[in-house]
């Protein structure tokens, strides 16, 4: 049965790229013949790390705007790998780095849904350079390695510590050998991109992400030669995508001073709530909630002990957003290692730890773990703490409601439990905290204090403007920065996350047809706000 569904699953895959290829073919058939003669500068696209094989969500986005663009007369080349990452992201065996990723297969994928015309391959080319100067570093030395002015170590990490599903890295030879492969391949695609940039001299960049290091090496590479650089990544709603001229994976949106929610708006981010608390919602084609269950009559008992119940919201450590998050903090664990010092001089407060679902992830699952955290600390020892670990569907939101007040490092959870008028108190930079919509304290000492504050208050009160500007941002995030694609694509039935093209018209791609692509183009080709009015 297991052989049957793998035949199968290849068959789908197989039938997605053919679709695929035939669905882009006949968009290019469309696209008129004065493309070829355009005098307008072209747009460059580079996403190295959002798939292997068949068409991921945020390869289906970069592959649409660049459709978009051509139908709007705009020139675009692609800048392709062809063996020229040893190995790429998604393409390294984390129990073997020197194995050698799965080329022939991304290239074919490549070949299949880009076409022929203004592709720009890159192979492997080894720096004797590099490789005389990193050969014997340890781990900690390759990581904030320098050539040429190019901190080659730090643009590497945030991509070695994603791939290994961990924070803090062992030096050993495993990963002594990835990140010297890192290194090398970093340094080879930031010069053939230089290179092709001085060549065709693009008005603007377009990557997946920016912080996978092949990507990030691009975006270094135009932003050294002054060129306008745009990050995306999958949006808060299905098939949606959030395009930035910042950091995409820090989800810098922009909230105007004077934007109010009109009636019409809170009834939609209302109706969006109230499927969310009932675990009715996904990321990037991952439904995270298979179910979600309430509180057993023993857990409430266990709360009726306290003068009060904190929750704890923990992150995925490896997370790419971690990167933006660490601030006054190193890391999520220094963090949990301040708390639980509180925690301890306060046995009068039950305190629940609930780690995040997505830490068992299948095909994702964290090899450094809040829940190795809490076994190795005796964090369950402690009385007046609850563990739950991230395959326990027990519903958040019934949590957040019995809370004096709620902790997070940067958890999306954070302005939900806002919204719902629960004081928030927040340790590491999140994609809400431009806006003040959670209490945030500038250091780590200052966040100590208000902890025992909060700790010692009788209550805690929740500003209402925090209250109303969670509303806003949360608004913000999901409807007018999440640029929904769901014209345009379908789930492709084998993996989850990734998409098959619809039999759309070629007409939509046109600018003042759909909305997204109106959006999109104008923030590439006019550097306008990537925000709907809606």
């Amino acid at each position: 049965m297991e052989i049957f569904d793998r035949i199968l699953r290849r068959i789908k895959q197989e039938f997605n790229l053919q679709f695929n290829r035939l669905q882009i073919w006949r968009i290019m058939r469309s696209i008129s013949d004065e493309l070829k003669i355009s005098e307008k500068s072209p747009v460059i696209f580079f996403n190295a790390s959002t798939r292997l094989s068949g068409l991921s969500q945020n390869a289906g986005f970069s592959l649409l705007t660049s459709l978009a663009l051509r139908k709007n007369k705009i020139p675009t080349h692609y800048f392709v790998c062809n063996h020229g990452l040893r190995p790429c992201v998604l393409g390294t065996d984390k129990n073997d780095p020197e194995k050698g990723p799965p080329c022939q297969e991304c290239i074919r994928t490549s070949r299949l849904v880009l076409g022929k015309s203004n592709i720009h391959y890159y192979s492997f080319k080894i720096d004797e350079d590099v490789s005389r100067e990193t050969n014997d570093l340890n781990l900690d030395q390759l990581l904030v390695y320098i050539h040429k002015d190019i901190p080659l170590g730090k643009l590497v990490l945030p991509s070695i510590r994603w791939i290994l599903r961990k924070h803090h890295l062992e030096d050993n030879k495993k990963n002594r050998v990835l990140a010297q492969s890192y290194i090398q391949s970093a340094w080879g695609v930031f010069r053939e991109f230089s290179k092709l940039i001085d060549s065709i001299h693009p008005q603007s960049v377009v990557v997946f992400n920016g912080m996978f290091y092949p990507e990030a090496m691009a975006r270094l590479a135009a932003r050294q030669k002054n060129v306008p650089v745009f990050s995306h990544e999958v949006g808060m709603l299905p098939y949606s995508a959030f395009f930035t001229e910042k950091e995409a994976t820090a989800y810098p949106v922009d909230v105007d001073d004077e934007f109010r929610l009109s009636k019409d708006q809170e009834i939609r981010l209302d109706n969006y709530l109230a499927n969310r608390y009932k675990g009715k919602f996904q990321t990037a084609g991952v439904k995270f909630w298979s179910e979600m269950r309430y509180f057993s009559n023993d857990f409430l008992k266990e709360t009726t002990k306290y003068s009060a119940v904190v929750p704890i919201f923990t992150n995925v450590i490896f997370d790419t957003s971690q990167s933006h998050a660490n601030t006054f903090f190193k890391h999520m664990f220094a963090w949990l290692n301040l708390v639980i010092e509180e925690v301890k001089l306060h046995p009068e407060i039950l305190f629940v730890i609930r780690a995040h679902p997505d830490e068992v992830r299948p095909g994702k699952e964290s090899r450094e773990s809040v829940s190795e955290w809490v076994t190795k600390n005796g964090i369950k020892e402690i009385s007046n703490i609850i563990f739950i670990p991230p395959d326990e569907f027990i519903s958040s939101y019934e949590l957040i409601k019995r809370a004096k007040f709620v902790m997070v490092y940067n958890s999306t959870i954070g302005l939900e439990a806002s919204i719902m008028g629960k004081p928030v108190l927040c340790a590491g930079k999140a994609r809400y905290t431009q806006v003040p919509t959670v209490f945030f304290p500038e250091s780590k000492e200052a966040y100590r204090k208000l902890f025992e504050k909060f700790l010692e208050s009788d209550k805690v009160e929740q500003p209402e403007i925090l209250m109303k500007n969670a509303r806003r941002v949360l608004y913000s995030q999901l409807f007018r920065a999440s640029l929904p694609f769901n014209q345009f694509f379908t789930e492709d039935g084998v993996w989850q996350g990734y998409v098959r093209l619809k039999n759309f018209s070629p007409e939509l791609l046109i600018q003042g047809h759909s909305e997204t692509i109106d959006v999109v183009l104008n923030g590439i080709i006019k550097n306008q706000t990537f925000i709907r009015e809606i």
